[in-house]
């Protein structure tokens, strides 16, 4: 009587055990998943930039752009956030506000590591001579911070050229409006959207 009560206890006592692992086992795994998901929305939340102009244009354009957000550099310039970024400078392009000899703006798009050749520029466009704008000049007519000049939702409507090379890439990184942070997207976009005219102008830098 005593060895079956005995038993009946152990085996009723191994049941509680076995239920209690279960059950603690079933709870870490909801932890581990909600602590998971927490995490993604977390890792979501800080990739995510709030709109600019730029990727208010691409939106009602329904152009598809991944975002690239990094650590702003003060002069650090396309090279730095293709370093940052992991992708190769030469498909990172920079915007660049200049003008012609009238002071009329335009936007010129280059790769992250080669200059302009403002004298092959200026030969090609029909320009007597063109040169950059000082940061100010180039801030007023863009609506944007020099670091942060997106091609698109500029204030000013300008003229577009882009170095013909940048076209026969897959896919390029380009300034989304907002220092840090820049958009992935097929070139021929600036051709679609912005009308951009094709140049060769191109030096090492």
């Amino acid at each position: 009587m005593t060895v079956t009560n005995n038993g009946g206890c152990h085996a009723g006592t191994v049941t509680f055990h076995a239920k209690h692992q279960l059950q603690l086992s079933n709870s870490l795994i909801v932890c581990k998943h909600r602590i998971r998901a927490r995490d993604n929305n977390a890792m979501a939340k800080k990739e995510h930039v709030s709109e600019t102009p730029a990727t208010q244009m691409l939106k009602a354009n329904k152009v598809a752009f991944t975002e690239h957000p990094y650590e702003y550099l003060e002069h650090g310039g396309a090279q730095h956030s293709a370093q940052v970024l992991g992708y190769d400078p030469f498909t990172v392009v920079k915007t660049l506000v200049m003008q012609d000899q009238d002071a009329k703006p335009l936007l010129v798009l280059m790769h992250g590591n080669r200059k302009v050749s403002t004298k092959n520029l200026a030969r090609q466009i029909g320009a007597k001579s063109v040169e950059p704008c000082t940061p100010e000049v180039a801030n007023r007519h863009s609506g944007y911070l020099v670091g942060g000049t997106s091609p698109f939702g500029t204030r000013r409507a300008m003229p577009v050229y882009i170095e013909e090379t940048i076209l026969g890439l897959p896919k390029i990184l380009i300034n989304g409006g907002r220092r840090g942070y820049l958009v992935g997207i097929d070139p021929a976009v600036c051709v679609q959207l912005l009308a951009a005219k094709r140049v060769q102008c191109a030096l090492a830098d």
